[in-house]
């Protein structure tokens, strides 16, 4: 029995936004297909009678520089992403984090937008955006909106926007400035599951003598969407980069986020062992990139 009865391929956005009404809501976005068609398969996405396979879209394949920001299509693979030299100089945390998604067939045709509207709470490509303050851009037959990154997201495989309705076109991503850095770690299981314990991504802003001018801080699996540590970004600003002051945001990153026991994953004690771990090894990365100028390296990942 087929799983949907027609597919199409439609080559710019408005095209794609108005097969998406035409079809009632029973079509799907299709790009690399890594998580949509095993839901199909498995019974987990619903009828669909049509996929609207958006991998032609040129505007969402492209990586550049937009309105005096980083650009990145939602169709871009993890692939692409991570051999990206704009990506590399001015965002490290999304080039590490999409670096471990998958192994190298999956990272060659899986996107980034995929990664993001299949909204899980630890999405390495999510948790890495969200760590850089990125900007998302849908598009309907309503026209187009802007938005932060974290308000997409309901619940664990839950957004906030219609996916039989509304595009997601790609995202915007600050520059890097002088002094600034980002990394992405994680810990995953020993036998090559391609899910993470935990990941966390950092960004950071320092000052010339060492201090923590400004911060963000992600971390997935932390509650039921992608996680934002407001409360530790509060106590770090303004401290010297030290190891009391990442001690002191360990214990208050643990206070704030919501672990719990997964069969799948981990239970919620090693989490809660590994969340100050984490922190230092994220954010020593991320401090060591905006002191020195570093850049990520192709295909670098953060393992812990």
């Amino acid at each position: 029995m087929s799983l949907w009865t027609s597919y199409y391929r439609p080559r710019t956005v408005e095209e794609a936004v108005d097969l998406l009404g035409s079809t009632n809501g029973r079509a799907a976005v299709v790009a690399g297909g890594t998580d949509l068609l095993l839901d199909l398969q498995q019974g987990r996405y619903g009828t669909v009678e049509a996929l609207i396979d958006v991998t032609l879209v040129e505007e969402m394949c492209q990586i550049g520089t937009q309105d005096g920001r980083i650009f990145v299509g939602a169709s871009s693979t993890h692939r692409e992403i991570t051999h990206h030299p704009l990506l590399t100089a001015h965002a490290a945390a999304l080039v590490e984090g999409c670096g471990l998604i998958g192994g190298p067939q999956v990272r060659n045709v899986a996107t980034i937008g995929g990664n993001v509207a299949h909204a899980l709470p630890a999405g390495d490509g999510t948790i890495s955006l969200v760590a850089l303050d990125a900007e998302a851009e849908l598009a309907s037959a309503r026209g187009r909106r802007r938005l932060p990154i974290i308000d997409l997201f309901a619940g664990p495989g839950e957004t906030t926007f219609d996916r039989q309705r509304e595009l997601i076109v790609g995202f915007r991503i600050p520059v890097r400035h002088d002094f600034e850095g980002s990394a992405f770690r994680r810990v995953m299981r020993p036998q090559g599951v391609a899910i993470a314990i935990l990941n966390m991504g950092g960004w950071t802003r320092m000052t010339p003598d060492g201090r923590i001018e400004d911060i963000r801080l992600a971390v997935g699996p932390a509650g039921p969407r992608p996680f934002r540590g407001l409360k530790t970004e509060r106590l770090l600003r303004g401290l010297v980069f030290d190891d009391d002051a990442i001690a002191q945001a360990g214990e208050t990153l643990l206070e704030e986020v919501h672990l719990r026991t997964s069969a799948h994953r981990a239970s919620q004690s090693y989490r809660s062992r590994l969340v100050p771990v984490l922190l230092k090894r994220t954010l020593d990365a991320a401090r060591a990139k905006a002191m020195s100028g570093e850049f990520a390296t192709q295909g670098e990942v953060g393992l812990v």
